[in-house]
């Protein structure tokens, strides 16, 4: 499948889809996510305090971008659960991937590693990508458990780059090149 912004998008993985977030996802479902502290304990999100229009901010942010806003739907029932981005830096054929299960109801039954590895065998399917990356601090281990699984391998580590509830953490840096 190639990927072009200026069409909506929309990637089938096993049980979850992709599509092209909107604002009609800004819900007060989606803001409570944002402002949950158990959700984003490990994002740079928790510093901040969410409302509908930083929400509609930060999706405008990725107007007139090749930048990916995606998001995250369970297949049988089209509820959305949570987020993914795409940050390309075309020049050097890198995508970064970064995802956000809001809900926390539909946590450990698989999805986000559906749509982790849906989005990375898309990325990995465009001639235009040569390398896709993604971070974690190293305390947020189901995120380097879907990381891993999917086959990117560490290829850094930030000693000590950010302080998660008081304490000095390493980013992992992962990544894997597209063949």
């Amino acid at each position: 499948m190639k990927l072009n912004k200026n069409q909506s998008i929309n990637i089938q993985g096993e049980t979850i889809e992709l599509t092209t977030f909107n604002e009609n996802n800004i819900s007060d479902d989606y803001i409570s996510w944002l402002n949950d502290s158990v959700v984003t304990q490990y994002s740079n999100q928790r510093f901040y305090s969410h409302d509908y229009l930083s929400c509609k901010k930060y999706l405008q942010s990725f107007e007139k971008t090749k930048n990916l806003f995606l998001a995250i739907k369970v297949k049988k029932t089209s509820v959305f659960i949570g987020t993914l981005t795409v940050y390309f830096n075309l020049e050097h054929g890198v995508a970064d991937i970064g995802i956000m299960v809001g809900n926390r109801a539909e946590w450990g039954k698989g999805y986000g590693q559906d749509a982790w590895n849906s989005i990375l065998a898309c990325l990995l399917d465009q001639e235009s990508i040569r390398k896709v990356t993604a971070g974690t601090v190293a305390c947020n281990i189901a995120m380097r458990n879907i990381i891993e699984k999917s086959g990117m391998k560490i290829e850094g580590v930030r000693n000590e780059h950010e302080i998660v509830k008081g304490v000095p953490e390493d980013v992992i840096l992962f990544a894997i090149l597209n063949k």
